[in-house]
């Protein structure tokens, strides 16, 4: 079995057993041996921001020779985008045996897709015998294939209105259910979360006895320069005060990002006596790389592409265009899943936008191309559909010009056709 006909068979077997339940993973993991119970490290959820703190915990693990697993969600172009091993993404053939070894149990148990990903990363990871893993949540988290994994640090980065349909469709609720991750005496780190929600985090912690660090109390950022080249900001912790730091990633949220990945990589250095250094810290966050989250993929004219798949993401997207590239129109690519609140998320595109280029993404969740266009005239913003992203990015760098700015996104699906077509023609 081959790459494409690896990712074939396990779509098309195994894509419709989706079910938010954790007896499954349970059954399967013991089955394969619990290797889950082999790892330690930190577990991340969030509505927004989780894949660029485990991006930041990575580099920040690696720069300090922690030998380091990450298993983020989902790709853009390549199923083994999934599975990092001391930064490198891992060649098919080692995913493509343990598929192979263990699939009569994804059978026996009637696996989804989800649980065989989680499930390769956990016994591949622990094989592998790390210092550190690094484990995205998937989908909320209490109920997440990825929560039985018992971690040193946990983190939860933002709360918002996304998956209403199956989280709950208010931010308390929301709230709830990605504080599942939350174990007992484990710390939790957490970013910027409103009050409501906020408090929600809070009772369950003190519940199970997890110290909490509270982004603006116990942990903060302050923002001294933001453009196209990183972002440059100081991080204060307890008696821990790194000036200047100068990072790759574009926006405010990304330092607030990288504040609390610092905040947790910290208390697993304090719990685990390993010397935190500020040096090797400063180079990790000179160099992370998150491929499209606020990424520049070529300049002249601009390209960024960033994977704001949701009204809370797309309001952060918009906010650091505005400091960055005040007083100008964008030329925008987007393609948006139905299930999203894509009206609201157009209209934010449409207060930044000069011209919009719209298409039906890959994903069979997608919105039409009609669907958007409906709701971008009723912004009065200028805007054409085209039969695939390729061909609306390439409209957008004609158009656009070498001065001009394009920006895609709307969806991660979006950001991956962009990227396929940036390489194509690279």
């Amino acid at each position: 079995m081959q790459y494409q006909e690896f990712l074939d068979h396990i779509y098309q077997r195994y894509s419709g057993n989706v079910k938010l339940e954790l007896e499954r993973m349970e059954g399967l993991l013991k089955d394969m041996g619990s290797p889950q119970r082999g790892l330690r490290g930190f577990h991340i959820a969030g509505t927004n921001g989780k894949g660029s703190v485990c991006a930041t915990l990575e580099a920040l693990a690696l720069a300090h020779d922690c030998h380091t697993g990450l298993n983020t969600s989902p790709h853009l172009i390549n199923y083994t985008e999934r599975f990092r091993i001391d930064g490198k993404e891992l060649d098919i053939q080692p995913i493509l045996e343990a598929f192979t070894e263990f699939e009569a149990l994804f059978n026996k148990w009637e696996a989804s897709f989800f649980e065989i990903t989680t499930a390769i990363a956990f016994i591949l990871f622990a094989r592998s015998i790390l210092d550190v893993a690094v484990i995205e949540v998937g989908l909320g988290g209490r109920l997440d294939a990825t929560n039985l994994f018992v971690p040193d640090v946990t983190a939860i980065t933002t709360i918002g209105l996304d998956h209403v349909k199956t989280l709950g469709n208010n931010l308390e609720i929301i709230a709830s259910e990605k504080a599942g991750i939350i174990k007992a005496h484990v710390p939790l780190v957490l970013g910027n979360i409103e009050a409501s929600p906020l408090h929600v985090i809070q009772e369950k912690a003190l519940a199970k006895a997890a110290p909490v660090y509270l982004y603006g109390k116990d942990w903060n950022v302050e923002i001294i320069s933001d453009d196209t080249a990183g972002i440059c900001f100081n991080y204060m912790f307890g008696k821990t005060l790194i000036p200047g730091i100068k990072a790759n990633l574009m926006g405010e949220h990304q330092a607030a990002n990288m504040g609390l990945a610092l905040t947790a990589f910290i208390l697993y250095c304090e719990k685990h006596r390993v010397s935190f250094d500020e040096h090797k810290a400063r180079k990790a966050l000179s160099t992370v790389n998150w491929a499209g989250r606020m990424q520049v993929l070529r300049r002249e004219p601009t390209v960024i592409v960033d994977g704001a798949h949701n009204v809370h993401g797309v309001k952060a997207l918009i906010n650091t265009l505005e400091k960055v590239y005040p007083n100008r129109s964008i030329h925008f690519v987007i393609s948006i899943l139905a299930d999203k609140d894509y009206s609201e998320m157009i209209r934010l595109f449409c207060t930044k936008a000069g011209q919009i280029y719209v298409a039906q993404n890959k994903s069979d969740r997608a919105a039409t191309a009609a669907a958007q266009l409906k709701e971008i005239a009723k912004h009065g913003v200028p805007a054409i559909a085209f039969p695939s992203v390729a061909e609306a990015y390439a409209a957008a760098l004609a158009a656009a010009g070498d001065d001009g700015v394009v920006v895609a996104g709307g969806s991660l699906y979006t950001v991956g056709e962009v990227i396929s077509a940036h390489n194509a023609n690279a």
